[in-house]
């Protein structure tokens, strides 16, 4: 390389290096510029000098400086992103002598802008060696408030200690330590910082709060309600409501309840929720100045409390609602006491007091007797023994638990208990003859009876007796009990005795009496107004002198029933004409027998018209229009017990005029039809003759040998049979009588006697409580032409088909017994409990057509007649129809009785609660409850009515204690418990709302 080019090279170099020289040391100029901004505070200026520089900057450690200085600015200027521009720097260049002051910046950014969790995370770095003096004491300061703000108080405590005695600082520092001696109870520490903080030039109302609640916490209510006093013109509106709540409870602390609650009440709670303590303090004020409605209403706002403030609160609540005469929420509230542990005294006097008013007006959750007999348990050595002991042995009556009475009262010798043993046993008899239970029922009844104490019981004991006598076909039995009641002095102010009469006389009317049926049947006719148990005393009576053979009496007794046009007289009128034939009134006989077939076209006594009718022309020798009734019966009756009778007859006619054709037909027809039976006995033996007469013996032998029948018809083995049957019935040996029926039916199926072997069968079985067995031979019975058993057994077989809540076949029963009964009982039975069949099937509008019938009638049986109510509201409700479920409803309670009058109350409550007459509701569920709590479906459904009302009238606590009982206790109803949960769900959520104390499910 030539000299000359080294020479350029090197002038080229020298030259580029003074000029970078030159610049480094502008940039340089510039930086010190920017830097020179920054100390003057012009913090935007500078930031911008820093950017434009920034580039051109060759040293890492101005670049790291200029990082810091363009943070700085940023945090100084406020600007978004400021602290993560810092944060970046501390991470950019973690060994600068300026991360320490980083540290500080960024906890000082954060402390500025109120987010002491970051600040306290930044500040928590700085190494307070490398710090200033001015910068130390602003540390410790503001690193201390952030502690107290994140309640890092042992902490805040330590670096407020350091700046105590500061200028600048101090008064705060001892403020805010104050303030932690404070929290931490160190109240006459807290008070003397306080003191050293005002004089020292901190002002604000806070001190004077923080005295006044220091005071009353050491108990110096005086003085606290002085300070709080004093400083109340003074305070915002939070602490306003803070010294309310001081000066409130101090005045309460000092028992100056009046006082009290002029401040407590306007307190605004916490973050404006109030705790169960704030409203226990307020309602107890209320209850010591005898404002109870006030008391209830700040009490009844504490649900869900578990702890000894809210039982003394439940305490006092029931003693006020006791003062307002709320005595089923006073129950309640006594309850809620006994189920707390905290102060066993309260929890006894609780107790004392739930167990007086559940026998006074009834308990829904419990048995009253069970409530009494815990408390004699739990507090044996109690001044209140007797007292609880003599409300026990009365309250198995009132509760109607009659079992548990009876075993308590039985084995006692004291006079008193006698006397209620007596009434129990009574009462529990009843109850079971209203079941149908009438075995039982006597027993019960005897019971009673053993004891004849009270005259009026035993006389209604004598009758119920004789009633579920009768009930079983006791008759002989029932007579006596009727007779013996007839003859006490007691029974004649008894309802029962008004139709005495009529029972004897049925009793005898059964026992083929009739002298003395007719006899008492005249004396009951004598006193009763026109009804339909009188209409069917003129029919029995009538029957009664006809079997006396008494005819023209007999037709004067079916007159007056056949007068009474609003009942039907469709079989006196029949009676009356068949009573022509027996005082040789043919002519007349016939025509009344016409006019009955023209009249009741559809009465079930049609047929029997016919055949009568038929017999009379014979009679008459009008064999054509004898002919032609008994047709009529063989064209259109085929189920009729005379459709046999009928072919013989006319086979009769034929054979005494020597028509052999027609009659053999007519016999061969009747034998084929209905062989076995007597008629077609008959014809074989008049057959037999014919053939004779004919000169066809052999014609005759081959028809008689296709006959099974004839041979062992024709045996004395069959009845003999039977007859040892019969005998063993006889003379009541139920068991033998059973077993040679049985051998008898087996044997002999479809012999002679088999009808009646079915029938007396199936009456032993059901009699004896083998209701199941006796089934078959009942339905065996109506599966023949209609015969004399046929009724009974119509109505046994709806018995049993309703007990097994077999309603198909039950309506298919019943429908028969409705039309084939011949006594009013049984077609009003029929049709009562076509009525409850329909319903359980849901035909709503038949069930509704059946009650309405049987409303239409004179009846004097209330039973029956709310029966039919009943059953006209429930199918309302089923239909949608409420306005005359309600009417219905309403009608019910005037005349039910047991479980009808509680469907009937708790549905007045229902419609009561939906018309917004919830405190007439609440009336209505408490006497169910205390009457009828016994019947649990509608006790419980009413307690969920009353947990309505007390909902709708704000009442809270009432609301969700019920609510809560009835999750609690009554499992087996899960339509109301989920009711019920959803309900106490919406109640504590807006509760939660005003008080912190109550907890909501969140699932």
């Amino acid at each position: 390389m030539s000299k000359i080019f080294f020479v350029l090279i090197l002038f080229a170099l020298t030259s580029a290096q003074a000029q970078q020289t030159e610049k480094f040391v502008d940039v340089l100029g510039e930086y010190q510029e920017a830097l020179h901004l920054y100390e003057q505070n012009q913090f935007d200026a500078s930031s911008r000098a820093f950017r434009e520089i920034y580039s051109e900057l060759n040293s890492d450690k101005l670049k790291s400086d200029a990082d810091y200085y363009l943070a700085k600015c940023a945090i100084e200027l406020g600007q978004p992103q400021a602290d993560e521009m810092m944060e970046t720097f501390i991470e950019r260049h973690p060994t600068s002598l300026k991360t320490n002051k980083a540290y500080l910046e960024v906890g000082k950014y954060y402390f500025q802008n109120r987010n002491f969790n970051k600040a306290n995370t930044w500040l928590s770095k700085v190494n307070t060696n490398s710090l200033s003096r001015s910068e130390l004491k602003t540390f410790h300061f503001n690193y201390g408030y952030t502690n107290f703000r994140l309640k890092n108080y042992k902490e805040a405590r330590q670096l407020f200690e350091n700046v105590r005695n500061d200028q600048d600082y101090g008064a705060q520092a001892k403020y805010y330590i104050g303030f932690i001696a404070y929290e931490e109870n160190e109240y006459e520490s807290a008070s003397a910082l306080f003191d050293e903080a005002r004089r020292e030039g901190i002002k604000g109302n806070n001190i004077s709060y923080f005295q006044s609640d220091m005071n009353f916490k050491l108990g110096n209510f005086e003085k606290a309600i002085e300070l709080g006093l004093k400083q109340l013109p003074k305070s915002n509106a939070r602490e306003r409501s803070q010294l309310n709540k001081i000066i409130g409870e101090s005045y309460f602390n000092l028992k100056e309840y009046a006082k009290a609650i002029e401040y407590l009440k306007d307190y605004r709670g916490d973050r404006g929720k109030w705790n169960n303590t704030d409203y226990y303090q307020l309602g107890f004020a209320y209850y010591e100045t005898g404002d109870f409605e006030s008391a209830i209403d700040e009490f009844s706002k504490i649900i869900d409390g578990q702890d000894f403030v809210a039982q003394n609160a439940y305490y006092h609540l029931a003693k006020a609602y006791l003062k307002t005469d709320k005595k089923t929420q006073a129950l309640n509230a006594f309850k809620n006491v006994t189920e707390m542990p905290y102060d066993e005294q309260l929890k006894k006097n609780a107790y004392l007091n739930y167990a007086k008013l559940s026998y006074e007006i009834g308990n829904s959750y419990q048995p009253t007797p069970e409530v009494l007999q815990t408390y004699l348990e739990k507090y044996p050595d109690s001044e209140e023994v007797d007292v609880i002991e003599n409300l026990l042995i009365d309250s198995y009556l009132t509760s109607k638990n009659y079992l548990k009475a009876i075993s308590m009262l039985e084995g006692s010798r004291d006079y008193t208990n006698k006397l209620a043993l007596q009434k129990v046993a009574y009462y529990y008899g009843i109850e079971l003859f209203k079941d149908n239970q009438f075995q039982e029922a006597i027993a019960y009844f005897n019971k009673s009876l053993a004891q004849r104490l009270d005259p009026e019981y035993t006389a209604k004991a004598t009758y119920w007796k004789a009633e579920a006598d009768y009930a079983l076909g006791n008759y002989d039995m029932a007579l006596i009990g009727y007779k013996e009641f007839k003859g006490m002095n007691s029974a004649q102010k008894l309802p029962e005795y008004y139709s005495i009469d009529y029972n004897i006389a049925y009793s005898y009317f059964k026992t083929k009496n009739y002298r003395l049926s007719a006899s008492f049947f005249e004396d009951f006719i004598k006193i009763e107004r026109p009804s339909q148990q009188l209409h069917d005393a003129y029919v029995r009576l009538g029957d009664a002198r006809f079997a006396l053979g008494q005819y023209w009496p007999a037709m004067e007794a079916y007159n007056k029933a056949i007068a009474m046009k609003n009942y039907k007289s469709d079989y006196a009128f029949f009676q009356k004409a068949y009573s022509y034939g027996f005082v040789d009134r043919n002519e007349q006989k016939i025509e009344s027998l016409n006019a009955f077939i023209d009249k009741y076209s559809n009465s079930i006594y049609k047929d029997d018209a016919l055949y009568e009718l038929g017999n009379t022309y014979v009679a008459e020798n009008k064999d054509q229009e004898a002919i032609s009734a008994y047709q009529n019966i063989i064209t259109n009756y085929k189920q009729s017990r005379y459709y046999p009778k009928a072919f013989s007859k006319q086979a009769l006619i034929y054979f005494n005029n020597e028509n052999y054709k027609a009659a053999l037909s007519k016999f061969k027809q009747l034998v084929s039809e209905f062989p076995n039976s007597q008629e077609a006995l008959q014809a074989v033996q008049t057959v037999r003759l014919i053939y004779i007469d004919m000169g066809e013996i052999d014609q005759y032998a081959s028809w008689v040998n296709t006959l099974d029948f004839v041979e062992v018809a024709d045996s004395d083995i069959e009845e003999a049979t039977y007859q040892a049957a019969e005998n063993k019935f006889l003379d009541n040996d139920t068991q033998k009588a059973i077993s040679l029926f049985k051998i008898y039916l087996e044997e002999f199926p479809t012999g002679r006697n088999s009808l009646k072997a079915n029938f007396y069968l199936a009456q032993l079985l059901y009699n004896e409580g083998n209701v199941q067995e006796s089934l078959s031979y009942y339905i065996e019975v109506i599966n023949r032409s209609s015969n004399e058993f046929t009724e009974e057994s119509l109505r046994r077989l709806s018995q049993i088909y309703l007990s097994n809540e077999n309603y198909e076949e039950a309506i298919e029963t019943l429908s028969r017994l409705e039309n084939e009964a011949s006594f009013s009982q049984n077609i009003l039975f029929a049709q009562s409990n076509l009525m409850k069949a329909y319903y359980e099937i849901e035909n709503y509008d038949k069930a509704l057509a059946y009650a309405e019938l049987i409303l239409s009638k004179d009846i004097n049986d209330e039973e029956v007649m709310s029966d039919a109510l009943v059953f006209i509201a429930r199918s309302s409700l089923k239909t949608g129809d409420e306005a005359r479920a309600e009417s219905a409803y309403k009608e019910v309670l005037e005349m039910a009785t047991g479980k009808l009058k509680a469907e009937a109350l708790y549905y007045d409550a229902y419609f009561k609660n939906k018309s917004g007459e919830y405190e007439a509701s609440t009336a209505v569920v408490q006497d169910l409850t205390k009457n009828y709590s016994r019947y649990r479906e509608f006790g419980v459904k009413g307690l969920l009515l009353m947990a309505k009302n007390f909902n709708a009238l704000g009442d809270n606590y009432q609301a969700t204690y019920i609510l809560e009982n009835i999750i609690k206790n009554f499992q087996s109803y899960p339509e109301v418990i989920s009711e019920a949960e959803e309900l106490l769900q919406s109640i504590k959520t807006n509760a939660a709302e005003t008080n912190s104390s109550v907890e909501v499910d969140q699932n």
